[in-house]
């Protein structure tokens, strides 16, 4: 089969379409003919030598991806070939074909066309696991979301508002504050003109930013506020105000997907497709889509992430 190989750590031109060895599939586990996978922040710090997969999972990028069952491993009744499916991965998308345990493997959502579902396995089980799961968001109840119009923002958008909640966002541009409105948030910031923590009082702050905005965000929070932080894009260190977080008897929640066992992801998985899917296949929620392009083309997918101009996820299409 094909995949994509970081030949070494660097910029885009890194990645290359070669042939490599097929997976094997072992017990428990679920092989899948390819038809898309979808770029996300991990694959640029992997590709940059930043973010190594976990022991044992496939070194090639990639953290989703959907397509068709093609054989199964022993102790696997919940699939069978011909299936079409998306997965949540450790590692491995940006292939022809890839070996999954079964319990990271979703049905496509009704309604939801195959090359598109590959947008979905990633954000969906971030933002339900961190904003409800952890983040305890309820209706009637503010969410904050950092990134807006990334992949994971614009997931985060629709959900919460589908299930009742009010919702801020940050984004970087006029432009992309307007495609996040049109989603459903209920108030947009952008971060280069104003200061969030002036604007948003919030229950549950999702936040990709780390260190640079954990100030604001202690500052944001309500009474009772959680903080949920998934990414470090403004960086690993800061100094946190215990006295007002103690004041609003708040929590920070730090929390990674990718290195979770695979039962924790199995679970996420399972109310993923018992909370989640419902509202996408009745069209409440939807993957936004950005751009679809050859796999062989992840270079030129990774120079548009990078850009920070694409609103919604990039696809890469076998």
């Amino acid at each position: 089969m094909r995949a994509i190989e970081i030949a070494e750590p660097g910029g885009p031109d890194v990645l290359q379409w070669r042939e490599v060895p097929d997976p094997r599939v072992e017990r428990g586990e679920v092989l899948i003919d390819v038809t898309a996978s979808a770029v996300n922040r991990a694959d640029v710090l992997q590709r940059q030598g930043f973010y190594a997969p976990p022991p044992g999972a496939s070194p090639y990028p990639g953290l989703e991806v959907s397509g068709v069952v093609a054989e199964v491993g022993a102790d696997v009744e919940q699939f069978k070939p011909g299936d079409q499916v998306c997965a949540l991965l450790a590692g491995g998308g940006y292939a022809e074909r890839v070996a999954v345990p079964w319990e990271q493997v979703m049905p496509v959502p009704d309604g939801v066309p195959l090359v598109e579902a590959a947008g979905l396995p990633e954000v969906a089980c971030t933002v339900w696991s961190n904003v409800f799961m952890i983040g305890r968001l309820r209706r009637g109840e503010t969410l904050l979301v950092h990134g807006g119009a990334s992949g994971i923002g614009t997931f985060a958008v629709q959900l919460a508002k589908a299930l009742g909640s009010q919702v801020a966002a940050t984004v970087g541009s006029a432009a992309k504050g307007e495609r996040v409105r049109e989603l459903g948030a209920d108030e947009v910031i952008n971060y280069r003109e104003e200061d969030f923590a002036d604007k948003v009082r919030a229950d549950v702050i999702l936040d990709i930013m780390g260190a640079k905005y954990l100030a604001g965000n202690v500052r944001a929070l309500r009474t009772g506020g959680r903080l949920v932080i998934i990414g470090l894009q403004g960086g690993l260190k800061g100094e946190i105000d215990l006295g007002a977080l103690l004041g609003k008897r708040a929590s920070v929640h730090a929390t990674a997907l990718r290195s979770r066992p695979v039962d924790e992801k199995g679970a996420i998985v399972r109310s993923v497709v018992d909370n989640v899917w419902p509202l996408v296949s009745a069209g409440a929620v939807r993957p936004v889509v950005h751009a679809r392009l050859p796999m062989s083309d992840a270079a030129e997918a990774h120079r548009m992430l990078d850009s920070g101009e694409h609103v919604g996820k990039i696809l890469l299409v076998r």
